[in-house]
């Protein structure tokens, strides 16, 4: 075998997937973060028009000025952040915008401070970047929440970037304002950047989001269409950021990816300029299934925080092999310790799956595993 380099050596493939592939396929799968609805039929349609319209080459590097229009508008309208299409990249997913903000600023030393627990993509690329990980607690006493507290206390003059997601894959919480805006002070006080990653936005029960980018300069903030518009197979992310920050992701993008998917672009730009009715009937049935899987497993005695957005729950679960046996029955969930130590003693939980499929579930564990 040829000795491959060794920033793969520091990577380690999802454990998420590794799940999913090893269980009995009609096994019911709270493991996947995918919405379980269809794109809706507008997006579809501009999709086909733009395969009928031979619209299939190369788009702009930074993607279609009028998609770029577009997010600009979006931009100002829901996170009053002020921005210019030449400051908007439209990137493959937002795990593109991730990676290329890591290449375009990380290297040996940096200190790159990371939620704990977090999305277990965030570790990689910092590795793949070569920086060094420094964890800031998101404690369950505070539902998981970023405090600006916690994070004053990990800054060093090594301090490169942070990253910050709220709403919240593992755990569903969605920061309070008070904390991004000083967060956001922070950054500026201290001179690091804060990668924002907010794909999870409009997925957000009785409370209110708000993005770093409005009150700092240092921010790259970073969203898609893989959730609100269940567009995750057609790849369609998009970042902003200032003009010199900017710059140097788009030296990453180019020389890497080219461009986004045209068609999927397209599509893009139809779920944005398009009706909403299906993302608010969407975000409303997560709502719904919510209420359940929290009501039943605090029901079973698993302490579970009332996540506030996306759609996970990370209930407190110590008992040992947990996983294994909820999958022998035919439930699938994941370790909560693949999301950062403080991961440790619960389980990841997705309601993105029907609510049918989510109260069998919960008959399964409390039938099966708690009583079994």
């Amino acid at each position: 075998m040829i000795k491959p380099a060794n920033r793969t050596k520091l990577i380690e493939l999802s454990l998420i997937r590794k799940m999913f592939e090893a269980t009995n396929p009609d096994a019911i799968n709270l493991g996947i973060g995918e919405p379980d609805f269809d794109v809706p039929q507008n997006i579809k349609d501009a999709m086909k028009k733009s395969i009928d319209d031979n619209d299939t080459h190369y788009s702009p590097n930074k993607g279609y000025i009028e998609l770029r229009e577009e997010i600009v508008k979006k931009f100002k309208k829901d996170n009053g952040i002020n921005t210019n299409p030449e400051n908007v990249i439209v990137t493959v997913g937002a795990s593109e915008a991730l990676y290329i903000s890591a290449q375009a600023f990380m290297e040996p030393g940096d200190e790159i401070l990371l939620p704990n627990p977090s999305f277990l993509l965030y570790e990689s690329v910092i590795n793949l970047a070569g920086g060094n990980i420094v964890p800031v607690d998101c404690k369950m006493e505070n539902e998981f929440k970023l405090k600006a507290e916690d994070v004053l206390e990990k800054i060093t003059p090594k301090t490169k970037a942070i990253f910050m997601n709220s709403p919240s894959n593992p755990t569903g919480a969605v920061m309070e304002k008070e904390d991004i805006k000083a967060i956001a002070d922070l950054s500026m006080d201290h001179n690091f950047l804060i990668i924002s990653d907010e794909i999870y936005e409009k997925i957000i029960y009785d409370k209110k989001h708000y993005s770093p980018a409005k009150y700092s300069d240092n921010v790259i903030t970073i969203n898609g269409f893989s959730k609100t518009y269940a567009m995750t197979g057609l790849r369609v992310g998009y970042l902003t950021a200032n003009d010199e920050h900017t710059e140097e992701l788009f030296k990453v993008h180019q020389n890497s990816i080219a461009c986004s998917n045209s068609t999927a672009q397209k599509g893009a730009y139809e779920a944005l300029t398009g009706p909403q009715d299906e993302v608010n009937k969407m975000v409303n049935e997560f709502q719904r299934r919510r209420d359940l899987i929290v009501s039943r497993l605090n029901g079973m005695g698993y302490e579970t925080v009332n996540a506030e957005g996306a759609f996970y729950v990370f209930p407190k679960i110590e008992e040992e092999n947990f996983v294994q046996k909820a999958a022998e029955d035919g439930v699938i969930t994941v370790p909560g310790f693949a999301f950062g130590s403080n991961g440790k003693g619960h389980i990841r939980m997705s309601y993105a799956n029907s609510y049918e499929n989510i109260k069998k579930a919960m008959d399964i564990l409390e039938e099966r595993v708690v009583n079994g």
